[in-house]
């Protein structure tokens, strides 16, 4: 595996420091309240995420990231329990991530 990636908002991923790790784990939840960082592990899973829960979310980022270094975990998800997804336990540090790349809105 070398790289992870994770849909964010603008708005969350600017509030990312140097000294301030990005700590929320999908679009309404922290990684206080899930336990957890969801991604995805291909283009595929990045595709499907984007259709279940951020329909007309505008302002979305892909953020590629290096999981080399971080607590990353393969589990199933509760709507897909025969394909795993990446998760990662912990903050997610600005240094591991590679790429930040918009995305189209999602409509």
């Amino acid at each position: 595996m070398s790289h992870i990636f994770h849909i964010t908002t603008r708005a969350a991923w600017d509030s990312v420091t140097e000294t301030t790790p990005y700590a929320m784990s999908t679009l309404d939840k922290t990684l206080a309240e899930e336990g957890f960082i969801h991604c995805s592990a291909t283009q595929d899973q990045v595709a499907r995420v984007l259709s279940r829960h951020y329909q007309g979310v505008p302002g979305l980022l892909l953020l590629t990231i290096d999981p080399r270094r971080l607590d990353v975990r393969f589990e199933p998800a509760p709507d897909s329990p025969d394909e795993l997804y990446p998760h990662l336990y912990g903050p997610l540090p600005k240094s591991a991530v590679i790429e930040v790349r918009p995305l189209p809105d999602n409509r």
